[in-house]
Formats: structure tokens, C-alpha cells, sequence
């Protein structure tokens, strides 16, 4: 386990981030915040993929007004993204908001900056200062040669100073690229002189598999130094995979787990089965599962076995067929043509097999 900075706690509705609290995930809607009934719709299908924060765009007061209906009909925290005009941010806190974001390089003057923090104190609710290296005031890239790190930090670092001027501490900062080296280097900074809680992400990491992979080595190398208290993979497309890619990121690095871990051998030569039909049936079907589970989907005896016996589940491939392993033991043999369905049994016994050792411990105890 990595060890993690300590950080100041803040609440965003019942979701606490930083100080210690478990990395929350968090995603952005598509639809048009205007359209109550899409919003709240794609908001449910995030939930139930294990998002725990969502934050939608408020783009003029029509979507403002909206906001109020979303939040009330939203199973999530509602957090609204301000740009340019800080009054979308004060009708966004009349309507109920559970956080608002604001972009230090385009929200306004600090005047308009203070009404927000005013607005958002007597409310109770944190502010997220959101940089972004596309965004900088021109003064700060003429003062540090460009959207230089120095540079995004510099611009976070006057937006704390004026929340704090207020007495205004409930915050929580993000200094987001679409250069991994550049956003990891600013969060890096930015943890050497501040102890706010740390919103992380890759900012238009762009498509499948490249955004991924952007956003993977990006957190991957933060949160292996222990920097970041909740995290947004930003992909194109549906944000239902934004949610997905960032519970495998922290599973991968076992900060969290949600749901299934599927594991499958690259196959080569010595491979006997359909493995790569068998590793997207297997991971097609436990899609939905909802407890941590480990799966591996093996296909030959050099380290099939090992890796199967190691794994809460397993399939070990043979010549057109497997051996299935549960809790570490192979239990069956069957044919490659019954081997999902025969995994998919053994899942459910092991899933009753822990919740009768859960419920043992509680007697226990």
C-alpha cells in the first residue's frame, strides 16, 4: 500500500475527499443540462457503475435553472462547472449544489470571485479550483514563459489566497493538462506548498485506448506517490468508461476495488483454446458483478495454474478445455464449450461462500 499525503477533509454532500478517506471517483454528464430527464438518466447509469461524484455543466441560466430538479431527482452529489460568468455560479448554490468548480483563468475579477465564496460559505458547500493549463491568464504564462507548471500553480495559489482572505477553507484544487509530464509536475509542486485536498485527472485525454493510456501513466505515477484524493479519467465518449477506467487505475494499484478484475494471458503458441473469445465472454458477464472478485482466464499449463490458483477464480486452458480453480484449488475440469457457464457457477458459489464467512465474523465478533 502507498503511502498518502495528508491532507484537509472536505465534504461534498455524504462523499468526503482527502485526509484520508477512501480515493472517491467521479465523472462529468454529456447531455445537455437542460434536458432534466437525459441528465438524470445518464447520472443513474453512472451510479450504478460506482461513480460517487457527478458534475455537469452549466453553460448559461437555463441549465442554471435546471439544476434544482437535478439535484433533487439525482441518487449523487451534483457538482456544477462554472465558466466565465460567476452569477451561473451563485444561481447554481441557490439550487441546491452539492460543490461548484470554478476556473480561476476565465470566472472574472476577484470581486466576482468573492461573491462565489460568500455565496458558497453561507451555503456550506467547498469550492473546487479547477486549472487548467488551456486557460491560464495571459499574465501568468508571460510571467513563467508559458503554461509552464509554475504557472498553474501560480494561478491556484491566488485563488487560495483569495479564499482564505475570506476565511473560506473548504477546497479542493485540480491543475489539469493534456501533457502527462506537465500536469504531474504542477501537482507535484503544488503538494510541496499546499495541503488541500487534490482532484486529479488528464485533462481531453482523448479516445480509447489513447486517453486511457494517457490517464493511466498520468494518475498511475500521482497516486503511486500518494498525491490525489478523488480522480476523473476525462475520456471522449460515454462516461460510463470514465468511471470503469478509474476504479481498474486504483485497483491496479490496489487503492481500491470495485467489481470484478478480469486477468488473461496474452496467449501464444502453446495456447489450446479460444482464449481471447473465452476472456470476453467471461468479462461480458461478470460486467454487472458487484463485489471485488479476481478472475484469471489462463491459457496454457506454464503459468495458467499458478496465476488461476492465485486468483479468487480461475481458468487454466488444455487442449480444448480448461480447469476451473476456486480459492485457489482446481475444483472441475470441462470442456472449452462449457467453461463459462461452469465459471459462472463457481462465482456464485464463492459469493456464497463469502457471505457465510461474513457473517460468521460478525457472530464472532
Amino acid at each position: 500500500m502507498f503511502r498518502r499525503e495528508e491532507t484537509k477533509q472536505v465534504k461534498v454532500g455524504p462523499v468526503t475527499i482527502g485526509g484520508g478517506a477512501p480515493i472517491s471517483v467521479q465523472s462529468m454528464t454529456n447531455t445537455e443540462t437542460r434536458d432534466v430527464g437525459a441528465t438524470v438518466a445518464q447520472i443513474r447509469r453512472l451510479a450504478a457503475a460506482g461513480c460517487e461524484l457527478v458534475r455537469v455543466a452549466v453553460p448559461d441560466q437555463e441549465a442554471a435553472e435546471a439544476l434544482g430538479r437535478i439535484v433533487a431527482l439525482s441518487p449523487l452529489p451534483v457538482v456544477a462547472d462554472i465558466h466565465f460568468d460567476y452569477r451561473l455560479a451563485l444561481r447554481a448554490i441557490e439550487q441546491g449544489v452539492a460543490k461548484v468548480r470554478i476556473n480561476p483563468g476565465n470566472i472574472g475579477s476577484r470581486e466576482k470571485v468573492r461573491e462565489v465564496v460568500r455565496a458558497a460559505s453561507a451555503a456550506g458547500i467547498p469550492l473546487r479550483i479547477g486549472v487548467n493549463a488551456g486557460s491560464l491568464a495571459k499574465r501568468l504564462k508571460e510571467a513563467h514563459g508559458g503554461a509552464t507548471p509554475e504557472a498553474m500553480v501560480a494561478s491556484a495559489a491566488e485563488q487560495i489566497e483569495l479564499l482564505e482572505e475570506l476565511g473560506f477553507s473548504d477546497i479542493v484544487v485540480s491543475l489539469k493538462a493534456s501533457d502527462v509530464p506537465r500536469t504531474v509536475e504542477a501537482y507535484r509542486l503544488f503538494a510541496e506548498r499546499f495541503a488541500y485536498p487534490l482532484h486529479l485527472g488528464i485533462t481531453e485525454a482523448g479516445l480509447p485506448p489513447e486517453g486511457l493510456v494517457r490517464s493511466a501513466v498520468g494518475l498511475g505515477i500521482l497516486l503511486a506517490e500518494g498525491l490525489g484524493d478523488t480522480v476523473r479519467v476525462s475520456l471522449t465518449g460515454d462516461p460510463v468508461a470514465e468511471v470503469r477506467a478509474a476504479y481498474a487505475i486504483l485497483g491496479a494499484l490496489h487503492l481500491r476495488r470495485r467489481g470484478p478484475e478480469v486477468i488473461a494471458c496474452p496467449t501464444c503458441g502453446r495456447c489450446q483454446v479460444d482464449l481471447t473469445a473465452l476472456a470476453e465472454e467471461v468479462s461480458r458477464r461478470v460486467a454487472s458483478f458487484p463485489e471485488p472478485v479476481r478472475i484469471a482466464v489462463m491459457g496454457c499449463a506454464v503459468n495458467g495454474p499458478g496465476e488461476a490458483a492465485e486468483a479468487d477464480l480461475g481458468v487454466a486452458g488444455g487442449k480444448k478445455e480448461g480447469l476451473i480453480f476456486r480459492g485457489g484449488k482446481p475444483v472441475r475440469k470441462v470442456p472449452q464449450e462449457a467453461l463459462v457457464e461452469a465459471l459462472m457457477e463457481e462465482l456464485e458459489l464463492w459469493r456464497q461462500e463469502k457471505k457465510a464467512q461474513e457473517r460468521q465474523g460478525e457472530v464472532s465478533e
